[in-house]
């Protein structure tokens, strides 16, 4: 097999890296044997089959990791991976916390990307749930409710962004503070914006 092409964006994501750089480095040199294309997106190397994202790998304060883009469809016969947040419906990570953890994980890292890539290859898609079936903030249905225009323009925006604006203003636990939220929110809404929309 010929040598795989590297991208010189991640050569300097990891060479300016002051934590995980022999961790990146070893989980660069397994991904790369696979096949996927070398990319850098979201701040991050990212590797991709016929421009599709199947995982990328990231760094945390405690930890860095694999991310599977269809995590959710992986097999995990070892239970190890994980749900960042309950509000992640199809990435799911490999965490790593030191280089020895990887070696010792070699084929079992192996195995879950090359599942990750037959799962890109069959055409399989992770059904998200729809924002319908999101929680809506009591504070926020009041808005909506006494404000058409509101209502309008937020069901006329992506499912995305109606999911985005849903999960914040559900979150807070003090009715107050999801009111606080709502009327930041309530322009970027009619503007048509999403919530990190500027």
């Amino acid at each position: 097999m010929a040598d795989p092409i590297k991208n010189p964006t991640v050569d300097k994501f990891i060479s300016m890296a002051s934590s995980w750089k022999a961790e990146f480095e070893k989980l660069r040199e397994i991904v790369l044997e696979s096949g996927l294309t070398e990319d850098f997106k979201w701040m991050h190397p990212c590797y991709t089959l016929e421009d599709k994202n199947v995982l990328l790998i990231h760094g945390f304060k405690e930890y860095c990791a694999i991310l599977f883009h269809k995590g959710v469809l992986l097999k995990d016969p070892h239970g190890i991976l994980i749900q960042q947040t309950e509000n992640v419906q199809a990435a799911r990570q490999l965490r790593f916390t030191s280089l020895q953890e990887i070696l010792d994980m070699e084929l079992t890292i192996r195995a879950y990307i090359y599942e990750a890539i037959a799962i890109e290859k069959s055409g399989q898609e992770v059904v998200l749930k729809k924002a319908t079936e999101f929680p809506v903030a009591e504070e926020f249905q009041e808005k909506l409710d006494e404000n058409p225009a509101l209502k309008t323009a937020f069901e006329s925006l992506t499912p995305g962004r109606q999911r985005g604006y849903l999960l914040h203003f559900s979150q807070p636990k003090q009715s107050k503070t999801r009111t606080a939220r709502v009327e930041k929110y309530m322009e970027h809404i009619l503007s048509g914006k999403g919530i990190d929309d500027k």
